[in-house]
């Protein structure tokens, strides 16, 4: 049995990835080589230059992204029987050496997932681009909103694990397949209330280049974040389960909104005659949007709070049978 696989994407890593193969440990059983129609052919240069026998080249027919590329080999390790899966990048910017600490709390049995964290230890961040701490901490304070996971950091990091029962109780075909599918990973593993758990790990920056453009990615991020959120809010306050804070929300919201609206309203209508704004007005203007405010904080509480803590993989049953091993591209119903 397979306990621990490893997907490597490859697309333009041929400098590295013969070498990040060959600093994988025996603690990994098998490793998927996913060639995402790699214009350098890497899928052949792995073939041709790697003797390791736990390689496996998989080839997507069309290039589905990087999501895309993980989601081929998530499905093959599963077909395999494997237990653990893990995403390496083949640039080398995640040390293979790493992939033990990495995988340790999902086989301990007390996380569903992990992901790396590169702010854990201050001292290393001065290593790491300024502008990618900046962006890091903007899509970090938007991936808490919108994924419910208040107490992970560093969304965008893509040295990840997965325990194989979880990953076969996910909608593969309807994850991001592109940059923002670790984020949308999030979002689909607090819908079925995944433990997540971050490990340290520091940031590595070599001569590798990046295929995401920021400017390119920020709207399209910000507009997958917001309906994200949503559809987390409606999954988990309204349609799986109804608590206190359903309420909360259900009536904060309107009351925030309204005395801002009302008072805004009013003051505006004042200015315009030149007359004094009734107290009563403000009063009740003020009062709506303090009681709405405070529904709200309550409400933000809660689910700060109600972050999953008990893996949800020894509960799960064995997978009976394998998903289709067939890549598709980004899908974001």
């Amino acid at each position: 049995m397979t306990t621990v696989a490893a997907v490597i994407p490859s697309y333009r890593v041929t400098r590295h990835i013969l070498e990040v193969i060959g600093r994988i440990g025996p603690e990994c059983q098998r490793i998927y080589v996913v060639d995402d129609c790699c214009p350098d052919g890497s899928g052949d240069f792995v073939e041709k230059n790697c003797t390791d026998p736990r390689v496996t080249v998989i080839r997507n027919p069309q290039n589905l992204g990087v999501g895309g590329a993980v989601m081929a080999g998530m499905r093959a390790a599963m077909a395999e029987g494997a237990m653990v899966i893990a995403k390496i990048d083949g640039d080398g910017q995640m040390p293979p050496e790493w992939l033990p600490g990495l995988v340790r709390p999902i086989l301990a049995g007390h996380a569903d997932y992990v992901k790396g964290n590169r702010f854990y230890d201050l001292t290393n961040i001065r290593r790491m681009p300024a502008v990618r701490i900046f962006g890091n901490a903007m899509l970090s304070l938007m991936a808490k909103l919108s994924t419910g996971y208040w107490d992970v950091f560093d969304p965008t990091n893509g040295f990840v694990a997965i325990h194989a029962k979880v990953a076969g109780k996910l909608p593969l075909e309807k994850i991001s397949a592109r940059y923002f599918f670790e984020t949308d990973m999030l979002f689909r593993l607090n819908t079925i209330r995944a433990v997540v758990v971050d490990v340290p790990m520091d940031a590595v920056y070599g001569d590798e280049v990046s295929n995401l453009r920021i400017s390119r990615t920020a709207l399209e991020f910000l507009g997958k974040h917001i309906r994200n959120f949503h559809k987390r809010i409606f999954y988990n306050y309204f349609l799986r389960d109804m608590s206190i804070a359903s309420l909360e929300l259900l009536f904060g919201a309107p009351l925030l909104v309204g005395g801002l609206t009302y008072g805004i309203y009013h003051w505006v209508a004042s200015a315009k005659t030149g007359s004094a704004t009734p107290f009563g007005t403000i009063m009740l203007s003020a009062l709506s949007v303090l009681v709405g405010f405070q529904l709200l904080l309550s409400f933000l509480n809660y689910d700060i709070a109600s972050v999953p803590r008990r893996p949800i993989h020894h509960f799960l049953p064995e997978l009976d049978e394998a998903p289709d091993s067939g890549g598709r591209a980004d899908q974001d119903s």
